[in-house]
């Protein structure tokens, strides 16, 4: 089973652009992506069949959302993480199947002058492990998207000259740091130790170019789902966002 997480930032123009080759090329059974940026009404028939389309857009137009594409139907669906300031950006959507859950993520941004990384570290991140755990308890869960962190210095090319700004601050690496310590696996690191990989870059200065970049895309896994783990990559080569896909390969 292929399941495949990405920025599309912006779902209109990629589905103008690459998406379609992408689902063509990999096929995956479920396809999670992050800043939509749109609602169904805007994209409504934009893409193959073939799809189940489980959406959670922001209210506020242009701005945020996420979407899930399933092959096989979801058993429930459910929207949200009780929390309400991010719920309303439409950036968690759960979809459950017969043995696991999958939960779509797009995390807030602590912004430049960071003054959203008090939420996201007192409130968000919190909300978001116990929604986690809470999943986990019924049956084992794997969560994806844009996290809006590197979490170590091998997950960003220059971390020195990053320390303390958003996406590299002290609170949102322990945030992910306590997503760790309850259980869940960095499905990249379990297979690649190394640095040098990324999943974002500016669009300045030629970064990707050069692959100055921040890994901030991931998937996590439970111990039962780590257990059935074939691979998990990131495609630097797709092209038509900041960000490109990361996937994994799990027994079906």
């Amino acid at each position: 089973m292929l399941l495949c997480s990405w920025n599309v930032n912006g779902l209109r123009a990629v589905l103008k652009t690459t998406l379609p080759g992408f689902i063509e090329t990999h096929a995956p059974d479920v396809l999670c992506l992050q800043e939509i940026k749109a609602t169904e009404a805007q994209a409504a028939g934009l893409w193959s069949a073939g799809y189940h389309a489980h959406w959670n857009p922001a209210q506020r137009p242009g701005y945020s959302g996420v979407l899930t594409l399933t092959k096989q139907p979801a058993l429930s669906v459910t929207r949200g993480i009780g929390v309400p300031e991010g719920d309303i950006e439409g950036r968690v959507i759960t979809t459950e199947f017969p043995d696991f859950f999958l939960v779509n993520v797009y995390t807030p941004n602590a912004k430049g002058d960071l003054s959203r990384v008090g939420f996201r570290h007192k409130l968000w991140d919190p909300a978001f492990l116990a929604h986690c755990c809470r999943l986990r308890d019924k049956k084992p869960v794997l969560f994806c998207g844009d996290l809006n962190v590197a979490h170590t210095e091998l997950d960003l090319a220059r971390p020195k000259d990053n320390v303390g700004y958003a996406g590299f601050t002290d609170e949102e690496r322990e945030g992910f740091s306590n997503l760790l310590g309850a259980g869940f696996h960095d499905t990249f690191r379990h297979f690649e130790k190394g640095g040098g990989h990324y999943s974002w870059w500016t669009y300045r200065a030629g970064a990707r170019e050069r692959n100055i970049g921040w890994r901030i895309d991931y998937f996590l896994a439970d111990n039962e789902l780590k257990k059935r783990l074939h691979h998990a990559k990131i495609l630097p080569h797709v092209t038509g966002s900041d960000h490109c896909p990361v996937t994994v390969k799990i027994d079906a």
